[in-house]
């Protein structure tokens, strides 16, 4: 008994889609998921078809591997645990606060991370100075940088908790493997012996090694004595201060521009 022509056809486009999709399976349980769907949706509009083999892996590649890229994006922005969601792009450079738009913007290639140089950023309330830290953070997260956001006295608060629960190790060790640590809102809550010597810590573990950002509305000029005990202040500076680019704002409160468009800065 022999097969005609179109019985033929029909036998190798139903194997066909059958081979179609155990690959996809395969590919859902390798956990490549955009190259799955990007293949079921091209199978099944013959867009395969339009591109020879090689054209087509790349393209299936390309599509995985981007997924995978934002992916880690948006887990670094998640662990990163911003406290409002801050971009390079919405910084406002109209207000008069003495912000360096071509000084901010290099510093904003991140070469300062891989220095492991530091930032630190002043001004009075409303300034801006935590809108700026955070655009830089969200910046080292597009660019695959490790990185952790923390109000300083809350932070501090938390390591003491740890040192109570024995944690104390582990939490600093998680801080020191991060590319750059963002101190939001330094000093405004007064440094007792244990807080200070946590504070010696995170500096020494992450001195010459990964990069910091503090943002204060204290002067630089006024944090030896909020850390007190002068031995201990001089040896945080000396390994904070010295190897920081600054950045010192100026100006009135931006929250007081109410016609502000609510995506552009007002922290």
């Amino acid at each position: 008994m022999t097969i005609s022509e179109e019985q033929n056809f029909t036998i190798k486009k139903k194997t066909g889609k059958m081979n179609n999709q155990n690959t996809i399976e395969k590919m859902k349980q390798m956990r490549l998921t955009a190259m799955a769907e990007m293949h079921y949706t091209n199978i099944d509009n013959n867009i395969n078809q339009q591109y020879t083999n090689d054209q087509y892996v790349t393209m299936l590649i390309d599509q995985e591997w981007e997924n995978k890229q934002n992916n880690k994006i948006k887990n670094l922005i998640k662990k990163a645990n911003f406290r409002y969601p801050a971009t390079i792009q919405d910084i406002d450079y109209s207000a008069n606060r003495h912000l360096d738009r071509n000084a901010f913007e290099r510093l904003a290639l991140l070469d300062f991370v891989r220095n492991h140089e530091n930032i630190i950023i002043t001004g009075a309330t409303g300034t801006g100075k935590s809108y700026l830290a955070q655009a830089l953070g969200n910046q080292a997260c597009m660019m695959l940088v490790k990185t952790l956001y923390f109000n300083t006295s809350r932070l501090m608060d938390l390591l003491k908790l740890a040192r109570l629960e024995g944690t104390y190790t582990k939490n600093l060790l998680k801080i020191e493997k991060t590319d750059l640590l963002i101190l939001d809102d330094f000093g405004l809550a007064a440094f007792d012996n244990q807080s200070r010597q946590t504070l010696m810590d995170i500096f020494e573990s992450k001195y010459d090694r990964n990069s910091i950002i503090v943002a204060s509305q204290i002067p630089v000029s006024g944090w030896h004595e909020i850390i007190g005990e002068g031995t201990i202040a001089d040896a945080i500076l000396d390994r904070i201060v010295n190897s920081s680019h600054r950045i010192q704002l100026k100006g009135e409160s931006l929250r007081k521009n109410k016609l502000k468009s609510p995506k552009t800065e007002t922290n």
